[in-house]
């Protein structure tokens, strides 16, 4: 199994609709950190099953932006406020 990896994950889209989908797409794979902005530690696989799933919800004028984030530079993420970094955790399925 291939490692997991750090990615910000940015929106701008135009329609409250579409907006409020992507969102809830969002919601499933990471963690929301800001207005727009969420932090997701994603298997290979779940990073084509989210461009995948965005794709089919986004317009022509709206954007997405998949920022990946080396396992050594996570460490060096700089905060300032009340949130933390996204940890990763760890689950055991039962």
């Amino acid at each position: 199994m291939k490692a997991r990896q750090f990615f910000v994950v940015s929106y701008d889209i135009s329609d409250d609709r579409r907006r409020t989908r992507v969102f809830k797409t969002l919601k499933n794979f990471g963690a929301h950190v800001q207005f727009s902005v969420f932090e997701c530690w994603l298997q290979p696989s779940d990073l084509a099953n989210l461009k995948n799933r965005l794709k089919k919800l986004i317009g022509r004028q709206d954007n997405i932006r998949i920022y990946a984030i080396g396992q050594e530079d996570v460490g060096r993420i700089q905060v300032l406020g009340n949130k933390d970094v996204t940890a990763d955790s760890i689950f055991y399925l039962h």
